[in-house]
C-alpha cells in the first residue's frame, strides 16, 4: 500500500468485522516518528491467533487463504526503522500500533485521511469513531460521540450533506496542521 491513509482503512475494515462499535484511530507525528494507533473493543483475538496475525497465510476469512493487511503495515513501519505492535484480549478488543521513522526514505506518506475516515464513516455511519492527528504540538480530534450530539440521532452520519461537511472539515484541519510544518500530506 502506498499510503498510510489505506493501511488505516484496511485495519479499521478488519476491526468493522470483528463487530467493533467503538473505534479509535490516531496519528502522531512527533520530531522523526509517525505512529499511528488505532484501537477498537471488537471480539478481540485469542493468544493463539494473535501469536500468528502478522503471518500472511493467517487469516480469519473463508473467502481466501491469506490476510495481508498487518503483514504488509509490519513492513512499511519495518522498511523505516519502526516497529508493529499488537495488543488483543478476547472480549475486548485490539489495539495496533506501528511506528514509523518519518525521515526515512521509505516511509510512506499519510495520503488521503479524509477520505479514508468519510468512507469508514459512510460504510458504518453507527460506529463510535474518534479521528486525533497531532503534529509536533498541533493537533484536531473529530469524534462522531459528539457530531451526534450536535446533529441529533434522526440525522445519520452517512448522509450525503453530512459526508461532504466531514471530508471538507477534515481536509480543511490537515491543512491547517501542516501550514506550520511545510509539508504536504
Amino acid at each position: 500500500m502506498k499510503e498510510i491513509a489505506l493501511h488505516i482503512l484496511d485495519i479499521a475494515q478488519n476491526s468493522l468485522a470483528a463487530r467493533a462499535r467503538r473505534l479509535e484511530i490516531t496519528l502522531a507525528e512527533e520530531g522523526e516518528t509517525l505512529t499511528l494507533t488505532i484501537a477498537d473493543n471488537g471480539k478481540g483475538m485469542s493468544p493463539e491467533l494473535l501469536a500468528t496475525v502478522s503471518d500472511p497465510f493467517t487469516t480469519t476469512r473463508t473467502t481466501r487463504k491469506m490476510g495481508l493487511g498487518l503483514p504488509l503495515l509490519r513492513l512499511a513501519a519495518e522498511q523505516t526503522g519502526g516497529a508493529l505492535s499488537i495488543e488483543s484480549a478476547l472480549g475486548v478488543g485490539t489495539t495496533v500500533t506501528a511506528r514509523f521513522g518519518a525521515a526515512h526514505i521509505d516511509c510512506p506518506p499519510v495520503g488521503d485521511m479524509a477520505g479514508t475516515i468519510t468512507l469508514l464513516l459512510q460504510g458504518a455511519p453507527e460506529v463510535e469513531l474518534t479521528y486525533t492527528h497531532q503534529v509536533e504540538e498541533r493537533r484536531f480530534t473529530l469524534s462522531t460521540r459528539e457530531l451526534r450530539e450536535e446533529l441529533g440521532e434522526e440525522i445519520s452520519l452517512a448522509e450525503p450533506e453530512v459526508i461532504l461537511w466531514i471530508r471538507d472539515y477534515l481536509q480543511e484541519q490537515e491543512a491547517l496542521l501542516r501550514e506550520n510544518k511545510g509539508m504536504k500530506a
